[in-house]
């Protein structure tokens, strides 16, 4: 299975890299610059293959790619003072304007994010299912007791429903975590319903060091109504099926999920559950060695299947999806300064492809698409940021040789590439070692 996680991983981050690159030898092409080579993958090219001018090979690291553009690390030799009557060779990178260099640049982000459109687009527009949890919650100081969370101070309680988070409203516990988790530190208006009376709370949710994400300490509610039950386990040897509602344990009566964890977490020698089947009550019992390693059965999700939009609201759907996946990314950047865990909160190539795997065995295609999207986004925003090497920083310098009708000096170039050597390296450093320690922990 992990040689398969792996494999499914890998042929997703080889589709975000492929598309990135095929973005910078189109408009390679499109200003006139030759290409010399076109790589997925780094290293020793294990096949290559030239068709015209270009040579398209497949490296040994199958992580990464490259477009080799004809003449682009010629700067310095070019702009150097002693060759300053030297003139950038028909067709290379240098010969083209700085405008044509800065839409090279760009269009390798660009493409990332149309591929991020098109995945979400054709999602939506064929629909799909979704599991998920109602908006009723449970609160975390329930279920690790003497901790006091933000939804504690802020007065919420178990059993209240949250329908609406800073003008947002809310059906689903997924839509609970995506409004809480985007704002860590920011003071949100709820809306909840408690006892069929409508109250008004407000909540700053906490940043979560471990993953930068904002959280205010509270879980999801579940009904006790059993869904599947595995084969051979002891819920199944103890008669349970799927949509019996497990009413008490061990006499104490059941509201939710978390009622029975918290009998389970006294390891009592017999579990006593009473159950409605069809209208009719029964009771059943297990001992101690039965359970040690879990029941064996789950409770019931919420499922429900999107509808099939039509193109173009599909294309809608799919723009607004992916630029609020952008803004969210760029937004996340300010937590890189506000003392987050970098090894825990930020992941590399390693982690990811593990993680895109992981998504592609468990949650099918639409996840691996989705995740495929996330990651898409991901490399656009990164790529663009004003860094050098990256498109970004060359975007910067192209820029400035717009403004200023000239290059910059060869040894600012020279600083400002050096700088991006010792950026990129730090931040590589991290999300290895982030990597490692993933495993190490997992």
């Amino acid at each position: 299975m992990l040689l398969l996680k792996i494999a499914l991983g890998l042929v997703g981050l080889g589709i975000v890299v492929f598309i990135h690159e095929l973005g910078h030898f189109l408009a390679a092409r499109l200003v006139k610059i030759d290409v010399e080579a076109f790589s997925i993958g780094w290293g020793r090219p294990i096949f290559k293959k030239k068709i015209g001018a270009v040579e398209y090979r497949l490296g040994i690291f199958p992580v990464g790619g490259y477009c080799k553009m004809k003449g682009e690390t010629d700067y310095k030799e070019i702009w150097d003072e002693k060759n300053k009557g030297v003139l950038p060779e028909k067709g290379s990178y240098l010969s083209a304007s700085p405008a044509a260099r800065i839409l090279v640049c760009f269009a390798g982000p660009f493409f990332n994010l149309i591929l991020a459109v098109l995945l979400l687009s054709t999602l939506w527009g064929v629909g799909f299912q979704i599991q998920t949890l109602g908006n009723k919650i449970i609160l975390a100081s329930e279920i690790t007791p003497g901790e006091i969370y933000p939804a504690d101070a802020a007065g919420f309680k178990t059993g209240d429903k949250i329908i609406e988070i800073d003008g947002h409203k809310v059906s689903y516990y997924h839509e609970i975590q995506e409004n809480i988790a985007s704002n860590p530190n920011k003071p949100l208006a709820v809306t909840v319903e408690r006892d069929g009376k409508i109250i008004q709370l407000e909540v700053t949710p906490a940043l979560e060091k471990s993953s930068g994400a904002g959280r205010i300490g509270v879980s999801f509610w579940t009904d006790p109504v059993i869904e599947n039950v595995k084969d051979g386990s002891p819920a199944e040897k103890a008669g349970l099926m799927p949509g019996d509602i497990v009413t008490a344990a061990n006499g104490q009566t059941l509201n939710n999920s978390l009622d029975l964890k918290k009998i389970l977490d006294q390891q009592p020698d017999t579990l006593v559950l009473e159950y409605e089947r069809n209208g009719q009550l029964g009771q059943t019992t297990l001992n101690a060695e039965d359970f040690e390693k879990g029941i064996g059965f789950s409770w019931a999700l919420i499922n429900y299947r999107t509808p099939s939009l039509s193109f173009p609201s599909a294309v809608a759907k799919g723009v607004k999806e992916s630029f609020k996946t952008l803004t969210l990314s760029i937004k996340s950047l300010r937590l890189l300064f506000m003392g987050i865990d970098l090894t825990q909160a930020v992941s590399g190539p390693v982690r990811i492809t593990y993680m895109m795997g992981d998504m592609a065995t468990k949650g099918g295609l639409r996840s691996f698409a989705e995740f495929i999207s996330l990651i898409s986004i991901a490399l656009c925003m990164m790529n663009l940021l004003p860094l050098p090497i990256i498109d970004g920083g060359m975007i910067l310098l192209f820029l400035v040789e717009l403004i200023r009708g000239k290059p910059a000096h060869p040894k600012a170039i020279s600083i400002f590439q050096t700088c991006g050597v010792v950026i990129i390296f730090c931040l590589t450093f991290f999300a290895l070692f982030g990597d490692i320690m993933f495993f190490v922990r997992g």
